[in-house]
């Protein structure tokens, strides 16, 4: 089965904020950077399924794409950063905060989740649609997520997820 994986467009939050599972707004280039992904979406053809996270920023993509109803999965939504959500990073005085940057690939957020939760409900997602006789699926998410899938995928190991990054409104395939 192919996972074709997109990640929503610019979100309009000031620089270095933490926003993980935040309903954030997104940006006023959101049709010219949406337009773009649709264009970039159509060579993949006809989806068996398209999901989405519940996060607005992916279901309005998912939709300006032409998926009105996706389903909805929070398993697929972007990590939770706990008591750190919507604060500027420097702005946070929490000796947590240098705990979490010095092992953030093992270490939760304060009050949040680690990136081997998020890997967790990813792969619980990914696990589940393996058993569906899809074989092709549209998933519209975020970029903790496409990390998580792109590991899980096979295109790189964990210790180089973050040079992996799907900028926004990117499109990434993974086989499984």
């Amino acid at each position: 089965m192919d996972i074709i994986l997109i990640r929503h467009t610019s979100v309009d939050v000031p620089k270095g904020t933490c926003y993980g599972a935040t309903d954030v707004p997104l940006t006023d280039t959101f049709e010219l950077e949406a337009a773009a992904t649709k264009r970039n979406l159509e060579q993949y053809g006809d989806f068996d399924a398209v999901f989405s996270s519940p996060l607005t920023r992916a279901r309005k993509l998912a939709e300006y794409c032409g998926y009105r109803s996706p389903r909805i999965d929070g398993r697929i939504k972007e990590m939770n950063m706990g008591d750190w959500e919507m604060r500027k990073f420097d702005d946070i005085k929490d000796k947590e905060l240098q705990e979490w940057y010095d092992d953030y690939m093992h270490k939760s957020t304060k009050n949040g989740e680690s990136f081997p939760l998020l890997y967790a409900r990813v792969a619980s997602f990914i696990d589940e649609m393996r058993t569906k006789a899809y074989g092709r699926i549209a998933v519209f998410a975020h970029g903790g997520v496409l990390m998580c899938a792109g590991i899980y995928g096979g295109l790189y190991p964990e210790s180089e997820c973050f040079k992996h990054l799907v900028p926004y409104g990117g499109i990434m395939k993974i086989s499984v």
